[in-house]
């Protein structure tokens, strides 16, 4: 498969996925998003990969959107109107899409996550930094708009009021080691290390129970939103679906083997 702006490699069950406007910090502009949002459909049916891996060429993971285009006011409209329909029919389906994913998704923040960058990188279920890589909400210090893509959803949930509202209103960078620190990120390695660790999360995941994954995404998402006794009643219903599967068997008679499992998400 073949696009403009990105790069597709799929390989072992992983489909790597390259950002690839390395001379734009690879800013998302129009094609960016129907490129990336055609490898996450043909994802989503399944037959694809097992994991989706995200990265950016060049010096960054990605620059957000794409000012000169997203900040062109079409014929009759405003720049707001312009912006607003961006969103809807572009950036914000991207994002829904992504996380809609029941596949896991592993984003592997080489240099700059910044602007809607950000909520590209953290839309991810596993996300990994190198210590150069950063993340920053340019939005309302430097452009006078509200932090999107998803990022007024994603960070308040994994850094709290206090932090989550300083970098929104302040715009300060969060490098890979402080964003570890904070909880923002599950790893930050080594610059060169970056690739090597992303790929083999990303093949311990392609090796595990595909089916259960997209059930733990989904537990773990309605979770925030469900009482203690709501929850547990999901859980159950769950673990009443994935008992009847043929990986639960393969898993459980690895176990009592003492193997390691060869689950066919079945």
């Amino acid at each position: 498969m073949s696009y403009e702006t990105i790069e597709l490699a799929v390989e072992n069950d992983i489909a790597t996925l390259t950002l690839n406007r390395p001379d734009a910090m690879n800013a998302m502009n129009q094609q960016f998003l129907d490129d990336v949002r055609d490898v996450v459909a043909k994802l989503a049916k399944g037959d694809l990969a097992k994991v989706l891996l995200i990265t950016g060429a060049g010096r960054a993971f990605c620059s957000g959107a794409d000012l000169g285009a997203t900040f062109t006011p079409q014929e009759g409209g405003t720049i707001g109107d312009t912006i607003a329909k961006s969103m809807e029919d572009g950036f914000n389906p991207l994002a829904r899409e992504i996380a809609a994913l029941d596949i896991p998704v592993v984003a592997a923040v080489n240099g700059a996550a910044a602007g809607g960058g950000v909520g590209l990188a953290l839309a991810a279920d596993i996300v990994i930094a190198g210590k150069s890589g950063y993340f920053v909400q340019v939005f309302g210090p430097k452009l006078g708009l509200v932090p999107d893509v998803g990022c007024t959803y994603y960070m308040p949930r994994l850094l709290g009021r206090a932090r989550a509202r300083a970098l929104a209103l302040l715009g300060d960078r969060v490098y890979g080691e402080q964003a570890e620190e904070w909880g923002l990120i599950w790893k930050c390695v080594e610059d060169d290390k970056l690739m090597g660790e992303a790929m083999e999360i990303a093949t311990r995941l392609a090796r595990g129970p595909s089916l259960a994954f997209g059930y733990i995404k989904k537990a773990l998402e309605q979770s925030p939103y469900n009482s203690l006794s709501d929850q547990l009643d999901l859980e159950k219903n769950y673990q009443h679906t994935l008992g009847n599967t043929e990986d639960l068997i393969i898993g459980v008679t690895a176990f009592f083997k003492k193997e390691e499992p060869q689950f066919k998400g079945k």
